[in-house]
């Protein structure tokens, strides 16, 4: 698209002067900022940022929850050629040191007293770190350091430098062209210091309208924005996507009313990745524990009648009237009211993206009649690669390649991407970006995957996650670990697992219980515990852990590519993985590599035989504090299956 965000903002204040384009909930009521309300609000904050020295090409970075005023200060910044550079709200204040330096930051707008915390912590390794604005004023009445405001001084400022200043606002906007660098987004880090992918106006544009005309959406569109804006993810469906078609983004009043104002809104385009979904499911399945025998039964028949029938009618293939007439009854009485407990009563498209998710997890929400599809992206491709047509949705593809994509795989199986929506560079790094980018303007994912017979997709794991185990009985097998993880976190008592194999002779696996859904089936069995170290360390929960894991394994069987990789022995983790702690990025994916470093002692007791293994580990608690937790972990051998072999 040849044009710019803040163009695209200033056409739809001109169309739709009083549509609403951004809601957000204070104290329990949802406030509604129209599109010319919106306009004003960019026009005076970009003025106040041009009066504090803000220049064209400056990186300024935004950390906070999503906020209008937030997303106005990105545009304000794109208006005067600025680029925004969000970061992640919930990160420690030592991860905001390399965006900051490596980006030369001089000014930065912040949600709360929370993150001027982290940045005035910061100042003495950030010099350039000059001029900071919060949003919300709460707590820091008596702050008195240089350089810190609030934005509505910056408000202030604005409008008194465009009276000073006629025409400013609009000047500026006009020199902005689509090849202009709009935006950074710095990447997780999953495998080594985080890079700044630098995208343009029109990369990200472009990708958006490519998306937002896959899926025919348009201004009456309902997005409940509850993800990081660091996030590429939500950056797309709730900022880029936003200003392409112009429908109205919900801001939920925190992160504990999410589920609830996920109900208020009823959204009709959502957006989260697997984890999400996950946590949604385990909390239906908890709450069915809990249910009476007679809904639990019914829940179960209904569930069965949508298993067999729900994927069918999803894709629209012709069933028999008994069918239709079974289904229409299950919605009735079950997969309607579970629907809107989600809060997806009004859904017509879903996407789940970031990492892959489990088929059991995504058959479920197909069945009840939910339109959830898989896409494929990154945040260097601007996320739209791959999207599933309606109609063609499978769970073991993630669809086909969108407009202007192309895709070609390597004699190594690595998939390359060539899409006007690649970035332009890594920020000062060209020699990672020469990794990625060839010369004829392909990229490489990184990932290992094919293109099947009817043009979808498939993802088999991170290109150099995917192994081969290494003598016994499995010589030579492929082992893909994260293919392996996801089936283990289908299950609610499941939440994070860390699958280990390549080079070995079989496979072992790290499991972290769900301590909300286990806890609970703890509390139904009167099992006592104290805290996640002693329920994780139950005979009891050890059992119903490995019944998961022989699921699994009965699965993975069934499977001659994979059924190699079967998970051979198994130990319940002391301690939740976390990103505090350096096991997790902030989008939560596992960095299996440090994990194994870290847990090098149980990864050897795991290979070596060992009935138990004494670990003590250092963790970071959520007010600031250091300490340690220690356990005698034991270890168990899992279950396992001879491949189940196809006929010829």
């Amino acid at each position: 698209m040849q044009t710019t965000f803040p163009r695209l903002m200033l056409e739809h204040a001109s169309a739709r002067p009083h549509a609403p384009a951004l809601r957000v909930k204070e104290f329990g009521i949802w406030q509604t900022t129209t599109w010319s309300q919106l306009a004003q609000l960019v026009r005076d904050l970009s003025c106040g940022l041009a009066a504090a020295g803000l220049k064209r090409g400056q990186h300024v970075i935004v950390i906070g929850e999503n906020r209008p005023r937030l997303y106005a200060s990105m545009i304000a910044a794109q208006a005067l050629g600025a680029v925004p550079v969000p970061l992640y709200q919930d990160a420690a204040a030592g991860e905001f040191e390399f965006p900051i330096v490596n980006a030369e930051v001089a000014f930065a707008i912040v949600e709360d007293q929370e993150q001027v915390d982290k940045l005035l912590e910061l100042r003495t390794r950030c010099p350039l770190l000059a001029q900071v604005w919060y949003d919300d004023a709460r707590g820091l009445r008596n702050y008195s350091e240089p350089g810190l405001h609030s934005i509505d001084a910056l408000l202030d400022a604005g409008r008194a430098y465009q009276r000073e200043h006629s025409g400013f606002f609009d000047t500026e906007v006009a020199k902005g062209s689509a090849h202009d660098v709009a935006a950074m987004f710095f990447t997780s880090g999953t495998t080594g210091t985080p890079k700044g992918v630098v995208h343009t106006h029109f990369t990200l544009l472009d990708r958006a309208r490519a998306g937002a005309d896959f899926d025919r959406l348009s201004a009456s569109e309902e997005v409940l924005a509850y993800m990081p804006p660091a996030w590429i993810g939500q950056n797309i469906f709730s900022y880029a996507q936003w200003l392409v078609c112009g429908y109205v983004v919900n801001c939920p009043e925190s992160a504990a009313t999410v589920t609830i104002d996920l109900k208020e809104i009823g959204p009709t385009y959502y957006f989260a990745p697997p984890r999400i979904f996950e946590g949604l499911l385990t909390n239906v399945m908890i709450r069915m524990e809990d249910a009476s025998a007679i809904k639990r039964a019914l829940f179960h028949h209904f569930m069965a009648v949508a298993r067999r029938i729900g994927p069918a009618r999803m894709d629209g293939r012709p069933l028999s009237v008994a069918d239709r007439l079974s289904y229409a009854l299950g919605d009735l009485l079950m997969f309607g009211p579970l629907r809107n407990t989600l809060g997806f009563s009004r859904v017509r498209v879903a996407y789940t993206a970031g990492e892959a998710i489990g088929p059991d997890l995504f058959t479920f929400y197909r069945s009840i009649g939910i339109n959830l599809k898989q896409l494929y992206g990154s945040t260097e491709t601007a996320v739209f690669v791959c999207l599933q047509p309606d109609h063609e949705v499978r769970a073991d593809t993630v669809g086909v390649p969108i407009e202007g994509v192309q895709i070609r795989v390597e004699a190594n199986g690595e998939i390359m991407v060539k899409s006007p929506g690649l970035l332009k560079e890594y920020y000062k790094n060209p020699a990672a970006t020469a990794e990625v980018l060839t010369a004829d303007g392909w990229y490489h994912t990184g990932d290992a995957g094919f293109l099947d017979a009817g043009g979808h997709l498939k993802i088999i794991d991170r290109a150099k996650d995917v192994g081969r185990l290494r003598g016994g009985a499995n010589d030579g097998a492929i082992f893909a670990p994260k293919y392996v993880e996801n089936k283990l976190k289908f299950f609610p008592y499941i939440k994070e697992a860390v699958a280990f194999g390549d080079g070995r002779a079989s496979a072992c696996a790290f499991i972290n219980i769900d301590m909300d859904a286990v806890g609970n089936w703890a509390e139904r069995r009167n099992l006592p515990y104290g805290g996640y170290t002693d329920l994780a360390g139950k005979a009891e929960v050890t059992e119903l852990v490995r019944d998961c894991v022989a699921k699994v394994n009965a699965d993975l069987a069934a499977d001659e590519r994979l059924a190699g990789s079967q998970i051979h022995r198994f130990l319940i983790l002391h301690k939740e993985l976390d990103a505090d702690d350096g096991e997790l990025t902030r989008t939560r994916k596992v960095r299996r590599g440090y994990i194994g470093e870290k847990y090098q002692l149980l990864v050897d007791a795991l290979y070596g035989g060992k009935t138990e293994q004494f670990i003590e580990t250092a963790v970071k608690f959520e007010d600031g504090r250091s300490g340690t937790v220690s356990a005698t972990l034991k270890i168990f051998e899992a279950p396992t299956f001879a491949p189940v072999k196809r006929a010829a």
